[in-house]
């Protein structure tokens, strides 16, 4: 089972790198957060974000949508994607993914499922084979997955927001179950593109989607890309971005 993942943030970094929805064509920015650019801080024994993270192009998680399963709306994102591979990728960077599983998280009051997924190239995707990925994650890479629960639950915290919560009691549905999450949402991209749903500040401009109202010219978009602002350096990194915070288990 096959997707195409957008790499935001790549593993063991701190900068919110994230898909500007906001902004024509999408790009890759960094969050803003109160005027200043946005890190996640670093749980110990953890150093930024531990998988490539990333999100599945052609999804979307209607906020106005309340979910059966977590009983909150979508957090207003293409869905995310936590990839386990062994290679450290690159922001913006495609990359096939095979997909393993599902958690399910409430966020700040917000639907926000994490797909569980693996670079198909990487030389550990051929050992996780059997009826439920999820179960083979836990046997070549223990720990993993328990960590993977201790980080969302708490990444906020050091922010001064409350610990996040699980549906299921923090286990991890299979492929299966993770692949109908994905569909869902695809079709929620569908009814946003198509103008069948309220996409609020979302920019839908595209030039690949037949049918679209917002679909524009190749040129067009040509010209969005090469409107944007030059690449620049910015100022020095805090030293709160390096810091360490430990919390009882």
């Amino acid at each position: 089972v096959l997707f195409n993942m957008v790499v935001e943030v790549p593993r063991w970094t701190n900068a919110k790198m994230e898909i500007a929805t906001d902004e024509p064509l999408n790009p890759i920015k960094q969050d803003i957060k109160k005027g200043k650019l946005r890190y996640v801080a670093n749980i110990f024994p953890h150093k930024g974000y531990i998988w490539n993270y990333g999100a599945l192009p052609q999804t979307w998680e209607d906020p106005n949508h309340t979910d059966d399963i977590t009983g909150c709306c979508g957090d207003n994102d293409p869905i995310d994607v936590c990839e386990i591979g062994s290679k450290i990728r690159s922001s913006g960077e495609v990359v096939q993914v095979k997909v393993l599983g599902v958690l399910a998280l409430v966020d700040e009051g917000e639907t926000d499922w994490k797909i569980i997924a693996i670079s198909a190239d990487d030389p550990e995707a051929q050992k996780i084979h059997g009826k439920y990925y999820i179960d083979d994650v836990k046997k070549h890479k223990p720990g993993y997955l328990e960590a993977t629960v201790d980080w969302f639950r708490l990444y906020k915290v050091p922010d001064g927001k409350p610990e996040n919560r699980f549906p299921f009691n923090e286990e991890f549905k299979d492929k299966d179950f993770a692949v109908e999450i994905i569909k869902s949402t695809h079709e929620y991209w569908k009814a946003l593109l198509h103008k069948k749903a309220d996409g609020d500040t979302i920019k839908c401009t595209n030039f690949l989607v037949s049918g679209s109202p917002f679909c524009c010219s190749e040129e067009e978009a040509r010209s969005i890309v090469q409107s944007a602002p030059v690449p620049a350096n910015g100022d020095s990194l805090s030293p709160e971005v390096d810091a360490w915070h430990f919390f009882p288990k």
